[in-house]
Order: structure tokens, then sequence, then C-alpha cells
């Protein structure tokens, strides 16, 4: 029994997302005070990916902030973010869908720069970030017993804030947030549905019918 509650406490800590800000406040702080230019070398743009062939910028460029202001905002929504979220999905589910929204918001980043001829690179956690809203959005629309305490509407409308302050702030790279947010959604709608159809058999997936009639 005791080491069933272990494993359950273990199970809601989230340490994944804890452990995502620290990385990313490790390497704004190297990138910061030492000689090292993470910038040059983790930069999302079309001639170090498409040109050069790194495709590691994929992945470093979520690690990156331009500012305190930049990696202060990012971090607090993916802390609040993702406590909330972690421990419903599990550390596995909430990375893979944190690192693939992020990948999904740098692909539309890099064809929308492509198309327009946008040399200047960008980096930033807001396509993942943005990506974990729109699994939360699928979490309230799909599978609402899971988040029985927050609203479609609630989470329609921080998202549209979040694209809105995008758009109007200089400099924002908004086809990464767009991206993210896409992937993000088709994710969650993903998860939710095997949630709900694969658990139990068809006995429990009539329950869960039924419950969702109910509310």
């Amino acid at each position: 029994m005791n080491d069933q509650r272990k494993w359950k406490n273990w199970k809601e800590i989230p340490f994944v997302s804890i452990s995502l800000v620290a990385i990313n406040v490790i390497v704004f702080l190297i990138n910061e005070f030492s000689p090292m230019d993470l910038f040059s070398a983790g930069e999302l743009s079309v001639e170090g990916v498409l040109v050069r062939g790194e495709y590691e910028r994929f992945l470093y460029s979520l690690f990156l902030h331009d500012g305190i202001d930049h990696i202060f905002n990012n971090m607090v929504i993916l802390f609040f973010m993702g406590t909330m979220v972690e421990k419903e999905i599990g550390h596995f589910s909430f990375g893979a869908i944190y690192f693939i929204s992020g990948f999904g918001g740098s692909l539309l980043s890099l064809y929308v720069k492509l198309i327009q001829g946008i040399s200047i690179g960008s980096v930033g956690a807001s396509g993942a970030i943005f990506g974990l809203e729109g699994l939360l959005l699928s979490m309230v629309l799909f599978y609402r017993k899971a988040m029985p305490n927050v609203t479609p509407i609630r989470v329609t409308l921080m998202i549209a804030l979040g694209l809105y302050s995008g758009m109007m702030a200089d400099n924002v790279d908004n086809a990464a947030h767009f991206g993210g947010i896409l992937v993000g959604l088709i994710m969650g709608a993903l998860l939710c549905m095997a949630k709900r159809f694969t658990k139990g058999g068809p006995k429990r997936r009539l329950r869960l019918n039924e419950e969702d009639d109910e509310d």
C-alpha cells in the first residue's frame, strides 16, 4: 500500500516541467554571462537549417531567449501550465507533446520565413508553450472529466490573448505560435481519443459517454 502511494505521489510531481524551466534558465544565464554566443549556433534560420543543414537548431532554438522579459514570460507560463497538465496526461506524453509542438511551430516558422524572404533567425520556447495551450483546449473539449474546473471559453480567451499580444508586438515569431497551437491541438485530440476509447474496453467507453451526456 505504501509503495502504491509513493508511486502515485511520484507520478504527480511535474518533474518534466520543472526540468524544462531549469534548463531554459541555465542556458539563458550561460548565454548572458559567458563569452559563449549560443544564438549563432542555435537560432532558427533559413540559412542555418535549409542551407547549411543544421537541423539541431530545431531543438536548440527552443532553449534560447532574447532578453529577461522574453524568458520570464515564457517560463512563468510553462511552469503553471506544465504543472497543471503534466499530472493529468503523464510525464512522457507531456514531454512528447511539448517537443513535437515546438518542432511543428518551428516548421511553420521556417516556411513563412522562406516564402517571405526573412533572413532573421528566431529563438524561444513559445511554439512549444502555445502547443501546451492547444493541448489544454483539446482536453477541455474532448475529455472534460480530466479538467472539470477549466472551461473551453476560458482557454480560448487565453489563447486569443496570447496570439493578439504577439501580433501587436515587434520581432515576434507569430508563425511559430500558430504552428505550436495547431500541433498541440491535434496531438491533444488524439491523446484524448486514446484515453476515452482504449481504457477499459466497450463498457468503459459507454460509461464515459454517459458521463459526458450528464455534464
